[in-house]
């Protein structure tokens, strides 16, 4: 038969260490519910940009938009590929967002933070979220990163 030991009492270390978790949970709680920054480049008469705008804010991102007229230029800037681009550019933490990008895709790119410049959704595919239309296939692609341009997800 083996003695049962009492558990360990808890050191300085380790009630520093609760302070401090303590401590920082308002503050991470806070910006979660303040939502993720995200900047998006539009036309300011596209409705389908709007809806992917309003499906972001949905998924918790807190948008700033900016209704302008030459986007070309703002994803020549940002390095979309000709051959990847859509109607809308955005950009969260360092992140390129070309097009309509599903707001999860958006999250697993921050989670999983891939060396590239960002994510496409080429073209307007109808079915993704802006557009609506179901029934559509489509796939967004990581592009600018070291291997080249892949495909990140199908839909």
């Amino acid at each position: 038969m083996s003695e049962t030991s009492a558990p360990p009492l808890p050191n300085r270390r380790w009630i520093l260490g609760l302070g401090l978790a303590a401590a920082a949970a308002p503050l991470a709680s806070a910006r979660a519910a303040q939502g993720t920054p995200i900047e998006v480049w539009k036309d300011a008469t596209c409705g389908c940009c709007e809806g992917w705008v309003e499906h972001m804010r949905a998924a918790g991102f807190q948008a700033t938009v900016h209704d302008v007229g030459d986007l070309a230029a703002i994803k020549t800037a940002r390095g979309v590929p000709e051959a990847l681009q859509s109607c809308h550019t955005a950009v969260v933490d360092g992140y390129v967002i070309e097009g309509h990008v599903p707001a999860g895709d958006v999250r697993r790119l921050l989670l999983e933070r891939p060396r590239a410049v960002g994510l496409a959704a080429p073209g307007m595919p109808p079915s993704s979220p802006g557009m609506d239309i179901p029934g559509t296939p489509y796939q967004v692609v990581v592009f600018g990163g070291s291997g080249g341009n892949r495909v990140w997800a199908q839909h």
